[in-house]
């Protein structure tokens, strides 16, 4: 069985499924996918995130304020260490650095990815990575602020495999994304063939990325069988192979979903 290791179940678009995230969840589950990691950007969407992964036993969350949310409250160490004592919370995260989207005195920024460290270090949780446009101050901090003590993943990895050998010595998975099966995405595919299997993740990312061949399209999670079945092509081994796989990597890392 697979797994999709990041999705945001709190932003599908729910038309095609009558509206309801349970039709979600079935299509996914009837393409084959048995575990949810529905991911938190920030603090006002927790309790929403939060409710899903109680609501349905193969979902699991997060709690994080993604690099690009700049209106809602700002996160110290002790609002993520309280929410992610609660059931169903396995990882803190989505955070890092963002300088694609973001201009200007960025230092906010970076201290509030030093705050999402801290705060996997004091829970033991793994953190979920989000850089873009970062990658030398990404790898500072977490070698600054010891994240080493909790590995973590990069997601929807797009970088080199010089930072991916960077981000593997500290601990942390690499997933892959819809992106890897983009026309334009050479680079990142070789990557994808040289990630040890057993630091290997697949991901969908949505309702954001869908992978050919429903580019375009809003996303959902059924389609990490597509990321899942191209990866295991430029791998060349099979996709029940693959599956078995990054399921067993994602339960390694994320100890608390069982």
């Amino acid at each position: 069985m697979l797994t999709d290791s990041h999705c945001h179940l709190d932003r599908l678009d729910l038309t095609p499924f009558g509206g309801k995230l349970d039709g979600a969840l079935a299509a996914a589950r009837a393409a084959g996918v048995s575990r949810f990691l529905c991911v938190g950007i920030d603090l006002e969407n927790f309790e929403a995130v939060h409710a899903i992964a109680l609501a349905a036993p193969d979902v699991w969350c997060s709690v994080g304020v993604h690099p690009s949310e700049n209106e809602g409250r700002e996160p110290s160490v002790a609002d993520l260490v309280e929410r992610a004592a609660r059931p169903r919370v396995v990882a803190i995260g989505e955070s890092g650095l963002d300088y694609y989207y973001n201009e200007g005195d960025l230092n906010w920024q970076r201290e509030r990815f030093r705050v999402h460290v801290r705060a996997a270090r004091e829970t033991g949780l793994p953190l979920i990575i989000h850089t873009r446009d970062a990658r030398d101050d990404t790898l500072a901090i977490l070698r600054e602020e010891n994240a080493k003590e909790v590995g973590g993943v990069m997601h929807c990895f797009t970088e080199t495999w010089e930072m991916a050998e960077a981000a593997m010595e500290l601990g942390f998975y690499i997933s892959f994304s819809g992106i890897v099966t983009f026309k334009n995405a050479e680079s990142l595919r070789d990557v994808a063939r040289r990630v040890p299997l057993d630091r290997l993740l697949v991901e969908t990312d949505s309702p954001y990325l869908a992978p050919i061949p429903h580019r375009g399209k809003s996303n959902q999670p059924a389609w990490v069988s597509d990321v899942a079945r191209f990866v295991a092509e430029l791998r060349g081994m099979s996709y029940e192979a693959l599956a078995e796989q990054t399921t067993a990597n994602f339960l390694r890392l994320f100890a608390r979903a069982q």
